[in-house]
């Protein structure tokens, strides 16, 4: 694989160790053995002055929780960043994450990823050294990791050679819009239930069509918020041949 193709991600955190099982199995691990994907877990500590090490602080007007101090996190993003690196925040009030972010991010060269632990980050460095700040849902977590581990694996299925198939990246839940359709393997009768006829036909083009259809009646069904999303935008010409499927 082109080494210049590769995606080199940088993880800033308090807990660096925490992320070492995650890039250790399945496609994560197999991308980076091949040299598309570079993971490297870096402890925000490596960059104190002090002795003890300290890379949080006590907030100024008051509050229960501590706060990260902006002088090591500056030195670290100085020493680490380079002409095409972006910086993100992983944080609750960045931007929502979304598949099309992803997409968006997978074409980049380096990505430092920030993340936020306790009260969060010293607000200056947001201002000065962030160039973008993204969450991963509305829901607070202990610190950053889990999001950095969820923002990493979304964004390598869409980096070149990373999944084995490609062509599954089409048929992924909101790669269009749409939820993705049912699945089957053997078994045909499990359970007492049967896998539709249709997808032991051999008709490429029903089974396509089927799957159109059950990709819409899923979304319907469970996200009326996407559906009503993609009808919104369904005058496209590959949206609309999607929609003279809807049964």
């Amino acid at each position: 694989m082109n080494a210049e193709r590769a995606l080199a991600v940088d993880v800033l955190s308090l807990f660096p160790n925490v992320f070492s099982g995650f890039v250790a199995e399945s496609m994560l691990a197999r991308a980076i053995q091949c040299g598309i994907l570079r993971v490297t877990s870096r402890s925000i500590r490596e960059w104190t002055t002090d002795r003890h090490a300290v890379a949080d602080d006590r907030p100024f007007g008051g509050g229960a929780g501590m706060v990260l101090k902006p002088e090591p996190i500056a030195l670290a993003l100085k020493d680490l960043k380079t002409s095409g690196t972006s910086t993100i925040y992983l944080c609750p009030d960045g931007e929502l994450f979304s598949s099309e972010i992803a997409r968006e991010l997978a074409k980049s060269r380096h990505l430092i990823l920030l993340c936020g632990h306790y009260e969060g980050v010293d607000e200056r460095i947001r201002e000065k050294y962030v160039d973008r700040e993204i969450s991963i849902g509305d829901y607070v977590l202990t610190n950053g990791i889990l999001a950095a581990a969820v923002v990493i694996d979304a964004v390598a299925r869409y980096v070149p050679g990373v999944l084995g198939a490609e062509q599954s990246l089409e048929q992924d839940s909101f790669s269009d819009g749409l939820l993705t359709f049912p699945q089957y393997t053997r078994p045909e009768i499990f359970d007492g239930s049967s896998v539709p006829e249709i997808l032991l036909s051999g008709h490429h083009k029903k089974i396509t069509q089927w799957r159109h259809e059950q990709r819409m009646l899923r979304t319907q069904r469970r996200r009326p918020d996407l559906w009503k999303r993609f009808l919104s935008s369904a005058k496209s010409p590959s949206k609309s041949s999607v929609l003279d499927a809807q049964p």
